[in-house]
């Protein structure tokens, strides 16, 4: 199972995300759950470098499946919405009746 973790600070803004884990959905290379939550987190990451000026932080293990990323600071206009894009990815996965069961959503204040 994917776990995800979603950073909200107190003004519910994300702050970043925790992603781990294997889904299982399918073989190694061949699983479109890893793929996909792979593709929103990475495809956040890479947009907010290149399209908002926020500095962030960022560990990735391929071998693990694990990817803790967080921005620096309050989230710009531009990195708030891509955050929030990626949540409305994850809530979709996790919410659809064939995905369910490979992806578990949390949302942790900090």
């Amino acid at each position: 199972m994917i776990h995800t973790v979603v950073f909200r600070d107190q003004e519910d803004r994300v702050r970043g995300f925790h992603i781990s884990g294997h889904a299982g959905y399918g073989q190694a290379g061949e699983d479109v759950v890893c793929a996909a939550v792979s593709m929103l987190a990475i495809n956040t990451a890479n947009a907010i470098e290149r399209l908002a000026e926020d500095r962030f932080s960022m560990t990735a293990d391929d071998e693990k499946g694990d990817m803790l990323y967080s921005v620096e600071g309050i989230p710009s206009r531009e990195a708030s919405l891509l955050l929030e894009a990626l949540v409305l990815g994850l809530e979709g996965m996790a919410d659809d009746e064939n995905y369910a069961e490979y992806i578990d959503l949390t949302f942790q204040e900090v």
